[in-house]
C-alpha cells in the first residue's frame, strides 16, 4: 500500500489582494506522520502564511494542499477536527481564568464532563499551572500565557499540531517545559509543524527542518543533513545565514 505524506503541498502561491508580490512562491513540500517539522525563515520570508494554508485558515491563490489524503475544499470539517492550531498572538480571554479559558476552547472540540476536567488537571500540571488554574488570565506573565495557548490548542489531541512561534518571549524555564512537553506529544503520534527564530532550538528539536526566504524552500533536510551539505557551516545558524544573507530584515 502506497505511504501518502500526512501533508501534501504542490505548486502553492499566495498573493494578498491589493498587493503585486507574491508571498508564497510555487512551494512543494511533503510531511510525513510523526515528523517535528520546523519552517524557519527571516522576518517576512511566509512562514505565518504558510502555516496559515496548511491549517486551513487562508486559501492559496493557486495550487494544492491535502492533509490526511484530504482537501480543505472538501473536508475542512473533517481535517480541521483533527488539528490543532497554536497561534504566536495569545488566543485567550484575560478576563477568564485558565481553567474557563481551556474549557471553552475544549468545548469547541466536544470535550465535557469528568474526561475533560481530568485532562485539563493533567495538563495544567505538567505544565506547573495547577496552582493558577482559576486565576485570571490578565494576571499571568508571558510565559504562563505561552503555556496555556498550547495547552488549549492540544487538549483534544490532535493528530496535527500548528505551531507559530511558539517559545517566543518566554523565559528560558517556560521554554523547556514546553518543549519536553511538545516532545512528549511527538512520541505519542502527534505530527508536529512549527516556525521558530529559535535556531539552535529547531536544531535540536526538529526531525526536519525546511528554510523559506522570500516565499521559496531553498533548502528542506534533516538538521544533521543540512548542516553536513553547506559548506563552511557547523550549526544551523550559519547554515542559515548562509542560505538567506546577512541582510537586515526590518518591517513596520
Amino acid at each position: 500500500m502506497e505511504n501518502h505524506p500526512i501533508i501534501e503541498i504542490k505548486e502553492l502561491y499566495k498573493q494578498y489582494r491589493n498587493t503585486d508580490n507574491f508571498v508564497v512562491k510555487g512551494i512543494s513540500l511533503a510531511i510525513e506522520e510523526k515528523e517535528i517539522f520546523g519552517l524557519l525563515g527571516p522576518n517576512g520570508a511566509g512562514k505565518t502564511t504558510m502555516l496559515s494554508m496548511m491549517c486551513g485558515l487562508l486559501k492559496p491563490t493557486s495550487g494544492n494542499i491535502t492533509v490526511f489524503n484530504q482537501s480543505f475544499v472538501d473536508n475542512k470539517t473533517e481535517i480541521h477536527r483533527q488539528i490543532g492550531v497554536v497561534p504566536q498572538e495569545y488566543a485567550l480571554y484575560p478576563t477568564l481564568t485558565a481553567r474557563e479559558n481551556i474549557t471553552y476552547f475544549a468545548s469547541m472540540y466536544g470535550l465535557k464532563g469528568m474526561d475533560l476536567e481530568r485532562k485539563i488537571n493533567q495538563a495544567l500540571e505538567r505544565l506547573g499551572l495547577l496552582d493558577f488554574a482559576d486565576k485570571k488570565i490578565a494576571n499571568f506573565s508571558g510565559g504562563m500565557k505561552r503555556r496555556i495557548n498550547l495547552i488549549a490548542g492540544v487538549l483534544h489531541q490532535p493528530k496535527i499540531l500548528f505551531l507559530d512561534e511558539p517559545t517566543v518571549g518566554v523565559d528560558v524555564q517556560s521554554k523547556n517545559v514546553i518543549l519536553e512537553y511538545l516532545q512528549e506529544l511527538n512520541n505519542l503520534g502527534t505530527t508536529i509543524i512549527y516556525t521558530s527564530h529559535h535556531l539552535s532550538e529547531a536544531e535540536h528539536f526538529c526531525t526536519k527542518i525546511a528554510i523559506i526566504d522570500r516565499g521559496e524552500i531553498f533548502a528542506c533536510d534533516t538538521p544533521k543533513n543540512l548542516i553536513k551539505n553547506t559548506e563552511n557551516t557547523t550549526n544551523m545558524e550559519e547554515v542559515f545565514i548562509r542560505l538567506t544573507g546577512k541582510q537586515l530584515r526590518d518591517e513596520i
